[in-house]
């Protein structure tokens, strides 16, 4: 850039300016106690029902007393004994272990080992994957 023409420089002024405080800043302690030394006038207003729930816990709803009276036992539906004995049985005869039966249908070792204990939650695609597996017919006997 040099010999393009006369250089001038900016000399005009910069002025940085801090934010003026939002609605959260002016109601900290340390603002509130600066505004009070200067003499401002504070305007302090407490609200009714702040970070209370009181609208919602204040009555027994008609809603809160049917669930109350609810007595259906809401659980899901687990592998029935009987099913979990016919796959270890048939494991046991294929002479597979639970994680190499897993490999097969590829599925994690833990999904065999929750249906042999009965913790798992019966799942039609992977009983029919069972089922080829193993070569037994695992569902409908219910």
């Amino acid at each position: 850039m040099a010999g393009v023409g006369p250089m001038t420089q900016d000399w005009e002024p910069v002025v940085i300016r801090k934010k003026t405080p939002n609605a959260a800043a002016k109601r900290e302690e340390k603002t509130v106690n600066a505004a009070r030394r200067s003499g401002a006038e504070i305007e302090s207003v407490r609200k009714h029902n702040v970070g209370t729930n009181k609208a919602a816990s204040s009555g027994t709803s008609l809603n809160t007393k049917r669930l109350d009276d609810d007595t259906e036992n809401l659980a899901h539906e687990r592998v029935p004994t009987e099913l979990k004995k016919a796959i270890m049985q048939t494991r046991g005869e294929k002479k597979l272990t639970q994680s190499q039966l897993a490999q097969l249908i590829n599925e994690k070792p833990q999904v065999i080992q929750e249906y042999e204990s009965g913790k798992a939650i019966p799942n039609q695609q992977i009983l029919i994957k069972l089922e080829r597996a193993l070569g037994t017919k695992l569902r409908g006997k219910k």
